[in-house]
């Protein structure tokens, strides 16, 4: 479950930002509460065209999905940034960018409009979605979530520029099954940010929350005291309403340390198939809780098994927020 469903729009406000702390916590509060999240990269990608202004940019060789990283070697932190170049430049422009990986240019010549000089494109920044969070530490106010990367589309992880935390809500829940994973459909329940992210790695975002999340306190597991057997998670699959359903832990995979592959599990709990046929996208995150322990978070659905999955070890989790 490598991406995170992408079901809402977020609406972007400042915030005052505190200091990201993460502390050795020997108990954390177990969450599976559902977020918005977004996560602005820095730079700027090419959604779509202008019917009237964009034709000179097609012309150019530009296409949806490229990256723009300069513009007559000045870079490109944000879209606002090509609005300040363009209206200093004079006559065409060079624009280098990013497609499949490889880094290319092109010139074109900006079309003057009243409201000033315009590459004819649509952009987007970063990416939006909802995701599950799995750990919350009251005493440092930071918390853990997906328990993998967010990645952009080369399938690199997206670095952090701006990242908001948002509360939201699960509107509806598209059944998974052999082939064809499902989602979880959510909404924002208000606009302004709940919290950063700070970090994003192949272990999970971390951040701080303003707000943070109720619940009893759990001792965190070491990795060698994960078994296999009976456990649970916290998942929230309706509304805001988190429970905790019966899984499995089949094996174990002590010496993996990336890619969230830590544990196979396998959902158990009737109810839970019953609504979402497994592992979804957007449930990634679920705290795994094990003999009163928390050992880790989902992170993957097998495609051609929803029942079943992968889970990261916390201990990994907190190696990477520290």
């Amino acid at each position: 479950m490598k991406k995170i469903a992408i079901s809402v729009l977020i609406f972007m406000v400042l915030i005052s930002v505190v200091p990201f702390e993460v502390s050795a916590a020997d108990a954390l509060v177990p969450v599976g509460q559902v977020v918005g999240l977004h996560i602005g990269d820095g730079g700027a990608v090419i959604a779509g065209f202008d019917d009237v202004l964009g034709s000179g940019a097609k012309s150019a060789g530009l296409q949806v999905g490229d990256r723009l990283v300069n513009i007559n070697g000045r870079p490109i932190v944000n879209a606002s940034d090509i609005t300040k170049i363009l209206e200093t430049a004079d006559g065409h422009v060079e624009i280098r960018y990013i497609r499949d990986g490889k880094t290319k240019s092109t010139k074109l010549l900006p079309i003057i409009t009243d409201d000033g000089p315009r590459l004819g494109v649509y952009l987007k920044q970063g990416v939006s979605g909802v995701g599950t969070v799995t750990w919350y530490d009251p005493e440092t106010g930071s918390y853990g979530a997906l328990g993998h990367g967010v990645n952009n589309s080369d399938g690199n992880l997206i670095p952090v520029g701006d990242g908001k935390l948002y509360r939201a809500a699960v509107l509806s829940v598209v059944k998974g099954k052999a082939g064809d994973p499902g989602q979880l459909l959510g909404t924002l329940r208000d606009k302004a940010p709940i919290g950063t992210i700070e970090k994003n790695t192949q272990q999970g975002i971390f951040g701080n929350t303003v707000t943070g999340w109720q619940g009893n306190l759990l001792p965190v597991a070491d990795n060698d005291e994960i078994r296999t057997g009976k456990a649970k998670i916290r998942s929230n699959v309706s509304g805001e309403d988190v429970r905790e359903y019966s899984v499995e832990i089949l094996k174990i995979y002590p010496g993996s340390k990336g890619g969230g592959r830590n544990m196979l599990i396998k959902i158990t709990d009737p109810k839970l198939l019953e609504t979402t046929g497994g592992i979804v996208q957007g449930m990634s995150g679920s705290p795994i809780i094990q003999d009163g322990k928390l050992v880790g978070a989902v992170t993957h659905v097998l495609v051609n098994d929803p029942t079943r999955g992968y889970g990261i070890f916390i201990e990994n989790m907190l190696d990477a927020a520290a």
